[in-house]
């Protein structure tokens, strides 16, 4: 007994010491005492409150847990565990027949319980420093691990209800509730600052709460308008016992640099606009295949756009300027059919100085020279550019789009100025949103979740080590709390900021249950359908399903939730996302010469063979990628999409039509215009390559599903051969709504991650022929937006169901007889609302004109698609398309997307 009471007493002797204010004022971390064992590596794991494995290691072997409370373990091979409060005796044990299934990932190993399966010595385990310990008879160290603990987190502190109480500041008349959860935090405090610089001037301890593992306190004011931060009391294993100062992740804004979070009602008038409470947004799409998606991003939309005040520019607000050339051309888009506008992450992002970032000036220099990017790449850490997958807070508005990052209320009312101003526009507001990665983990500054439960938001390697398969730190949605965390972020956005749809970043690293939960949780919150949509890439730690079932494609069936299809994009471009050296030129598509006009570098590299194979994928992206959808293939037989190759996979994976999102260009990898400057014959014209251009926008509007548009590949954007702009300034990423100038030819691109092939982009970069005119862009700019009249003007190209589109969509000119470069769908319009009892559109990819006799379209009465028939279309020379209704003879100009109709009645 007395024994006990010492250690009891050396624990209380030994804890940290209270916080103080000085604290609110001082390093973002520091160490209150410092553990002796290093080794930081966690090879075992809870699988519940009670169970644990541990891989690789025998069943027959003594193990025991050792904990302290003052971070004080000493453990070496051979020596017996120094330093111990606690010795927890573990029992054999067999996992759950569910904990089975979860962990499945980890394989074989020893499994043992808790002796008596006592939860509550396990809730108060999970805040010291706790090693698992293989054992010798003399209680000598064999092995020793940390345990990864996100399952029996879970399984403790899972709440009774659907949710836990909310989390964040919660100001009221008269008192203001903060409420974090930190399960395995020693102690818990909150500074209180009157602004965005002044020191704390109050200093407010939390009290946990051991049902939830949340740390909450009710404040006696109401301190909207002030800010605040978080001191964590934790432990971190290889440091010891730390005091970290961090923002809340449920922050609503920040100040400058999210330095402090911003205490805020988001129902308050003074964070609204005029006429936010009374302002009309655009009705919900009826169905996803009712949107056409525009991507963009906030910068890129008006940095240099001069007709944008300066002060403007860059920002939120530009979307305020209703009369500036950059909202005339997103209205003249939404007039022929754009309906929404989905922005690049908004959310605070973490890489982009909010005060005092660098705008280089580049100098003008030669096409191929490698000033430009020198320049940019100098200051592109401390420059104002970012794509913005760096997510710093999930629910805070980006603060350098803000005309004040100062100042946290006025980016939460120029936010909702931008979403209100493109409602008035006529134009839906989607968001690009990154749930499955932070922007740092572990004790840097820029970590905020894993600062509060060190090894519980980010998903873990085999040796406890954070998985960055996303390209930064994977963060654990498969976990109660993250998940919790990605489904309240959305319903905010969706709730407080009118945001109509989500486009979610590899969303393939979610679980699929977890994005059935944002789904039902954002709709609830907006009170009408929201949209989501994702990129469903198979692969990482996650892949195939080895940890969860995933978000991914073919995985989403009958949800509603669409992912983007790469089949029909990778048969039309040519080659894969990441292609280098000559793989850049010799993998043509059907765009651009695949075995029909190879290039120098292609010629003799690709067959028939292969060219029938992509026009077959190119009708499976006019399908909609549907599984179930049959169709005859270039081989001779009939099949369904599903049984069609597409890289060793199934080219059909979706159940519906409106599960699938279509494109040729988004934001990542080259533009459409740079792929085509690479890989079509380097003496094709620029009004040639225009019309290739105009082509795969053809092939995207056409497809059944949700047709997406990057910014800018209606106006021939180029990045200057740049495969990944994420970080090369304005000056590659730039748009121009004069239409003067498409950005090719702006100099090499940066060396990051082009330079090795630096010498093969040269050539195209000083090729005269890739570099497009004025004219060239306007005509580019026009028939783009008659292919949105053509694709808005009849529901036969928003089809809502996979019957509706096996029934209606038959391909003419298939199977092993065909003429691959003209692909011809026929849409049957009978008993449909709309002005067409039949359409046929007709792709030709050549550069010369192509005749087809059609059978079963002979002795019909044919005609031109209105809106290329009218004197004022962009595409004179579809004009030349001929029609002979005895033999059903169809002559389709070179290059050039024709749309033939039966208008009803005739």
């Amino acid at each position: 007994m007395r024994r006990r009471w010492l250690l009891a007493l050396a624990v209380l002797l030994a804890a940290p010491v209270q916080a103080q204010v000085a604290d609110c004022d001082g390093a973002a971390s520091s160490t209150l005492q410092p553990s002796p064992h290093a080794a930081v590596d966690a090879r075992a794991y809870w699988l519940d409150a009670t169970t644990i494995r541990w891989p690789k290691m025998p069943a027959n072997a003594r193990y025991r847990l050792h904990a302290s409370a003052t971070a004080g373990l000493r453990v070496e091979r051979g020596a017996a565990v120094e330093g111990a409060d606690a010795a927890v005796p573990l029992q054999p044990a067999t996992a759950s027949a569910a904990a089975a299934v979860r962990f499945r990932f980890t394989g074989d190993g020893a499994e043992l319980r808790v002796a008596e399966g006592d939860r509550d010595r396990v809730r108060g385990l999970l805040s010291r420093q706790l090693l698992l310990v293989q054992e010798d008879t003399q209680g000598r160290v064999l092995d020793a691990t940390y345990l990864q603990h996100p399952a029996a987190l879970d399984d403790l502190y899972a709440p009774a209800d659907a949710d836990p109480e909310p989390f964040g500041a919660l100001p009221a008349a008269g008192a203001t509730w903060l409420r974090l959860w930190a399960p395995t935090a020693i102690r818990v405090s909150a500074c209180l600052y009157p602004d965005g610089k002044a020191p704390a001037r109050d200093l407010v301890s939390l009290a946990r709460d051991p049902r939830t593992g949340s740390w909450s306190q009710r404040v006696p004011r109401d301190l909207r308008g002030d800010y605040y931060t978080f001191l964590v009391d934790v432990f971190v294993p290889g440091v010891g016992i730390v005091r970290n100062r961090v923002t809340d992740p449920y922050s609503v804004s920040l100040t400058t640099d999210s330095a402090r979070s911003y205490i805020a009602d988001l129902g308050d008038p003074a964070l609204k606009p005029a006429g936010w409470d009374q302002a009309k947004r655009p009705p919900a799409a009826a169905a996803n295949t009712e949107m056409a998606i525009y991507e963009l991003h906030v910068r890129d939309f008006s940095i240099g756009d001069a007709s944008v005040p300066q002060v403007n520019r860059g920002k939120y607000l530009a979307f305020t300027d209703t009369e500036s050339a950059g909202m005339r051309h997103l209205r003249a888009l939404g007039e022929a059919g754009i309906t929404d506008i989905h922005l690049l992450p908004v959310f605070d992002i973490a890489t982009i100085p909010e005060s005092g970032c660098e705008t280089p000036v580049v100098p003008q220099a030669a096409a191929d020279s490698t000033d430009q990017q020198a320049t940019v790449m100098a200051v592109a850490a401390r420059d104002c550019f970012n794509w913005g997958y760096d997510p710093f807070h999930f629910n805070a508005p980006e603060g350098s789009y803000a005309s004040d990052p100062a100042d946290a209320a006025v980016r939460i009312r120029e936010f909702r100025a931008m979403v209100q101003a493109l409602h008035a526009a006529g134009l839906r507001v989607g968001m690009d949103v990154v749930y499955n990665h932070t922007t740092a983990s572990g004790q840097s500054p820029r970590s905020v979740l894993d600062r509060i439960v060190p090894g519980y938001y980010q998903r873990l390697d085999a040796n406890g080590k954070v998985e960055t398969s996303t390209c930064c730190d994977n963060t654990a949605t498969e976990h109660m709390m993250m998940a919790k965390l990605m489904r309240d972020s959305v319903a905010l956005w969706a709730r407080h900021y009118r945001i109509d749809s989500f486009r979610f970043d590899l969303m393939g690293h979610q679980p699929r249950a977890a994005m059935l939960q944002v789904q039902r949780a954002a709709n609830a919150a907006a009170g009408r359908i929201v949209p989501l949509v994702g990129e469903g890439w198979n692969f990482g730690e996650v892949a195939n399903g080895v940890r969860f079932p995933q978000a991914a494609q073919g995985m989403l069936n009958g949800s509603g939730i669409a992912t983007f299809s790469d089949r029909a994009r990778d048969a039309l471009r040519g080659g894969g996302c990441c292609d280098g050296g000559d793989a850049l030129f010799e993998q043509q598509g059907l765009l651009n010469g695949l075995a029909y006009a190879p290039n120098a570098r292609a010629r003799g590299k690709a067959t028939r063979r292969d060219l029938l194979h992509a026009a077959d994928l190119a009708r499976a992206g006019l399908a909609g990628t549907l599984r179930d959808y049959s169709m005859p293939f270039a081989g001779g037989r009939s099949g369904s999409l599903s049984a069609l190759d597409y890289a060793g996979m199934e080219a059909g994976y979706a159940s519906q039509p409106g599960e699938v999102v279509n494109y040729a260009e988004n934001h990542d990898n080259p533009t459409l215009w740079d792929i085509h400057a690479l890989k079509l014959p380097q003496d094709t014209s620029a009004g040639e390559r225009a019309r290739v251009q105009l082509l795969g926008a053809a092939f995207v509007a056409f497809s059944q599903g949700v047709p997406y548009f990057h910014a800018g590949m209606d106006v021939l954007r180029s990045k200057s051969l740049d495969r990944n702009s994420f970080d090369s300034g304005d000056w590659f990423n730039r748009l121009d709504w004069t239409y003067s100038d498409n950005g090719f030819g702006a100099g090499l691109p940066p060396a990051r991650d082009n330079g090795k092939d630096w010498e093969l982009l040269r050539p195209v970069l000083r090729n005269a022929n890739a570099k497009p005119s004025p004219a060239d862009i306007a005509w580019m700019r026009d028939g783009f937006r008659d292919l949105l009249r053509i694709r808005a003007g009849s529901p036969l190209f928003r089809l809502r169901t996979a019957d509706e589109v096996q029934r209606r969509l038959a391909f003419r000119n298939t199977g092993p007889k065909q003429n691959p470069l003209v692909v011809a769908g026929h849409l049957d319009g009978a008993g449909l609302e709309g002005a067409f009892a039949e359409v046929l559109y007709l792709l030709n990819v050549s550069p010369e004109p192509q005749s087809l006799e059609l059978p079963e379209d002979a002795g019909k009465a044919w005609v031109l698609h209105p809106v290329q028939a009218a004197a004022g279309a962009a595409d004179a020379r579809a004009k030349q398309a001929r029609y002979g209704a005895p033999e059903g003879t169809f002559i389709v100009p070179g290059r050039t997307a024709v749309v033939f109709v039966i208008e009803k009645g005739e």
